[in-house]
């Protein structure tokens, strides 16, 4: 397993992260989700990534109990907050309130003292900047929160942070967590530049779409039983790659795949890791055979013609629009 710098950070993170998005408490038992974590661990993963309101909070006791009796010094433990987590009106958001009551709630589930990144989830339009970014500060000062990032921020949103910070001696961003794949590259035209001139790093999920890069969905076929177009959350495999224009395309990659000795997963996960802003690329696992698989993708680099292959095969139905980010949001 490589390391890469988390930013222009001292931080260290392994090429691949492992996420419990969708799956922990959710997709898989616990004594699943404990052995797939084990398997990570033994894989030489140390990035371990997660959310408050993954599986109603539950996602994050999952991940605490499967660290357990770890040492600590030897992960990186990454959480974020935004999204409700509670009935009340101050339960969701980036205001001061939230963000210091998810902290402690986050830590208490995690069993951890401290998180080593701390994300902004989602951009919150209803919330002064500046007061989000003096609480992330403050528990940076506190000890809590050792780095603090974003996730699926604008290219504009983060030059603002990153000034506010500046001006305000505040802590500063080292991370945004993107959506980015051969199929969903729309950090690239603003986000990546902007990061790059920023010291920000990329960490970002679903770098093999879902599963739609793996090439089990096959076009004009149902979706295979248990995959995550089948999964408890309802859309949690987008539509706008769940089309037969999609699929076939995708279909002409598997063999550069083939030619390179990987599997689709592993180039899929390769490929995002050739961009120099992607500090890591989160995979999610229902079972320690993916993880097997997937840490493959660490340390390979496609030649050139390879990638050239690849975008000759996708053609047109590449996403580049950075106006499809999830920003805007509406208040959680």
């Amino acid at each position: 397993m490589q390391h890469r710098h988390l930013g222009r950070s001292g931080l260290l993170v392994s090429e691949i992260t492992y996420g419990n998005w969708i799956t922990h408490a959710s997709q898989i038992d616990e004594d699943t989700a404990r052995a797939t974590v084990h398997a990570a661990l033994d894989a030489g993963i140390t990035t371990f990534d997660t959310a408050d309101v993954y599986a109603g909070t539950l996602a994050e006791e999952v991940l605490g109990r499967a660290l357990a009796g770890q040492r600590r010094e030897g992960l990186e433990v990454l959480t974020k907050v935004y999204f409700p987590t509670g009935p009340g009106v101050n339960d969701r958001g980036l205001s001061r309130k939230h963000i210091m009551e998810s902290i402690d709630g986050s830590l208490r589930r995690l069993q951890t003292d401290y998180v080593d990144l701390y994300q902004a989830h989602r951009y919150d339009y209803f919330t002064p900047l500046d007061e989000t970014l003096r609480a992330f500060d403050d528990l940076v000062r506190s000890g809590k929160v050792l780095y603090v990032g974003v996730s699926e921020w604008t290219a504009e949103q983060i030059r603002a942070a990153v000034a506010i910070a500046a001006d305000m001696g505040f802590d500063r961003l080292v991370a945004n967590q993107p959506q980015y794949s051969m199929l969903w590259r729309i950090i690239e035209a603003e986000v990546v530049p902007a990061c790059e001139e920023l010291g920000v790093g990329q960490i970002v999920w679903s770098p093999v779409a879902q599963g739609v890069l793996t090439g089990k969905y096959l076009p004009g076929a149902a979706a295979p039983a248990g995959s995550r177009a089948l999964g408890p959350e309802p859309g949690s495999l987008e539509a706008r790659f769940l089309n037969d224009e999609v699929l076939n395309s995708v279909q002409g990659v598997l063999p550069i795949a083939a030619d390179l000795g990987l599997t689709p997963a592993q180039l899929a996960i390769a490929w995002v890791l050739q961009n120099p802003n992607v500090s890591s690329a989160i995979i999610g696992a229902s079972n320690p055979r993916q993880i097997d698989d997937n840490v493959k993708a660490s340390g390979v680099v496609l030649p050139i013609d390879a990638m050239e292959a690849i975008d000759a095969a996708l053609g047109g139905i590449v996403q580049t629009d950075p106006s499809l980010t999830m920003s805007p949001n509406p208040r959680p």
